[in-house]
């Protein structure tokens, strides 16, 4: 099995790690799965770039395995971010659009209705992400921070486990304190009340549902009083999210942290 990290050259914050991965010592080319794409092996890490958005190109682990033979245990995404408040952030999420109905297009890629297996390396990636940008000085003007589950048209059929490493300034292990895994239900994108847990407990990350993706429709109305239950794609968002957190974790606690 091999970890596949997937970086893009139209994207500087995609590119730049990876050449910093690249002036790691230990690598050598590897076979092509398609025209315009290059790979890189070293060890059970093998690096694909690739000409196009990040988004566009589909099942990349599938056909790495095709072309090479090799099955793919996980699949890292690196990309760009960015946010309204330009304020520079290094961060990571789990991948998926599962409060989308199947009618609707996904604006930034993703089946509609779906989240991934969430990647069990996300909180260990987290706090080591925090401790090298505080070693470096880039607190408190870089936000090291988790993202709500997102997006990623790569991940359109990847039963395995993924995750967006994203970069907000265009540039291990399953190590944890216990057994419990979060499931963050509500609050913002950038989920500072899940962080807090995330943090304090060093907890397992699972999917981060933000209120976005808790879409609700107002319950019919009779005589004046609220009649059936809330419908809308919350239930089922909920649902799809916890099963691919139970299943990133097997014999895990899954805990829901509620935010608003």
């Amino acid at each position: 099995m091999v970890v596949l990290v997937v970086a893009t050259t139209k994207d500087p914050a995609s590119i730049g790690p990876a050449a910093a991965f690249l002036a790691m010592p230990g690598w050598s080319p590897g076979p092509p799965i398609a025209e315009g794409m290059e790979s890189f092996t070293n060890g059970n890490v093998r690096l694909l770039k690739h000409e196009h958005s990040i988004i566009e190109e589909d099942n990349l682990d599938q056909r790495w395995q095709e072309a090479t033979g090799e099955p793919v245990s996980e699949v890292i995404f690196l990309s760009k971010h960015t946010a309204v408040s330009n304020r520079p952030a290094l961060t990571v999420h789990p991948i998926g659009v599962p409060h989308l109905r199947d009618d609707e297009t996904p604006p930034h890629g993703g089946t509609p209705g779906w989240a991934a297996i969430p990647n069990p390396r996300i909180g260990p990636l987290l706090r080591l992400m925090q401790k090298i940008a505080a070693e470096q000085g880039l607190v408190p003007e870089f936000e090291i921070t988790l993202e709500a589950t997102h997006h990623y048209k790569h991940a359109h059929h990847v039963l395995r486990k993924g995750l967006g490493l994203e970069d907000g300034n265009a540039v291990g292990s399953w190590q944890g304190n216990s057994e419990k895994v979060l499931l963050g239900i509500g609050g913002g994108h950038y989920a500072p009340r899940h962080m807090d847990i995330v943090n304090k407990d060093g907890v397992w990350v699972g999917h981060l549902l933000s209120g976005y993706s808790l879409p609700m429709e107002t319950p019919s109305q009779i005589n004046g009083k609220t009649s059936g239950e809330v419908a809308g794609m919350w239930k089922h968002s909920i649902k799809v999210s916890y099963e691919a957190t139970k299943a990133a974790f097997p014999g895990g606690e899954v805990i829901a942290h509620l935010d608003h």
